[in-house]
């Protein structure tokens, strides 16, 4: 069972389970999908780089006039939702905060924690992609700030609407590709690439900036490892000994098929997991 707590600055937190009523039927969340959130992996009871989340959580606040509330709110209702959740070796905490009703008032905010997705720990032996169109070049989304390409928010339609085609057409999630031929990400991951000892992501330009690859690039970094952003082509897919998705939760998953073409898993990925300190690694 999930768990939910409201953050609401200045009150005890009080926890709830995922089936009692917390969202307006008239909150902007629910109406236009106006609002912002993260979620990152609960291992034995400590969240990874939530400072980092938080962070990222204020940014994109910030890029849709979200006014959020302070980040002690948050740890609070956190540490509430901690204490009396599962003792899982695993969970997914996941931040929310909505515009509120449309008639105005404060933001809607909780946060909750369930458990991990079966289907997610799967990808983390492997998922086949699609690479699709995402229907702009990410140096034109970043020059059109209104487009929020940046930002992490509650308006994810297209994202899961281009892994349900991925699923309809036999592959498990789907890289972008960008209208001038560049790789951008996936729906909910950064694109990772590995040849030798040089990782490689595409430039932040109209994608999400990502947390859990900056925690292995700082690791990579000090065992040797060369890492760069570069501009990266369905080509360098192709060429590359080793593809990855890297997410918070999901954390680091192999692509082992892209457009139902089957390839090895790269041969760093028993020490980039390592680097990244995946559970069970």
């Amino acid at each position: 069972m999930s768990l939910v707590v409201t953050v609401v600055p200045g009150r005890p937190a009080v926890v709830v389970d995922s089936t009692s009523a917390l969202i307006r039927a008239d909150d902007m969340g629910v109406l236009r999908g106006d609002g912002v959130f993260e979620t990152t992996l609960v291992v034995e009871g400590v969240p990874r780089d939530l400072e980092e989340h938080l962070a990222r959580m204020a940014v994109s606040a910030g890029m849709v006039e979200l006014d959020l509330p302070a980040a002690e709110a948050w740890q609070d209702a956190i540490r509430a939702v901690l204490a009396v959740g599962s003792p899982q070796p695993q969970a997914s905490l996941r931040l929310v905060a909505t515009r509120g009703p449309e008639s105005g008032g404060d933001p809607t905010c909780f946060a909750t924690l369930g458990p991990v997705a079966a289907s997610t720990l799967a990808q983390r032996d492997g998922v086949s992609i699609l690479l699709l169109d995402r229907g702009f070049a990410g140096p034109e989304a970043a020059k059109a700030p209104w487009l929020l390409a940046g930002a992490k928010t509650l308006s994810y339609a297209v994202n899961m609407a281009a892994q349900r085609y991925a699923k309809a057409n036999g592959a498990g999630d789907v890289i972008f590709v960008g209208s001038d031929g560049a790789i951008l990400e996936g729906p909910t991951a950064t694109v990772l690439l590995a040849t030798g000892r040089t990782l490689t992501t595409p430039p932040g330009d109209g994608i999400l900036a990502g947390i859990t690859v900056r925690r292995l690039y700082a690791a990579a970094s000090r065992a040797g490892w060369n890492v760069r952003e570069a501009v990266l082509t369905p080509a360098d897919l192709g060429a590359a000994e080793g593809i990855w998705l890297i997410s918070s939760v999901r954390l680091l998953a192999p692509v082992v098929a892209i457009d139902g073409i089957a390839r090895a898993v790269g041969p760093q990925q028993a020490e980039l997991a390592r680097l990244l300190q995946v559970p069970g690694a």
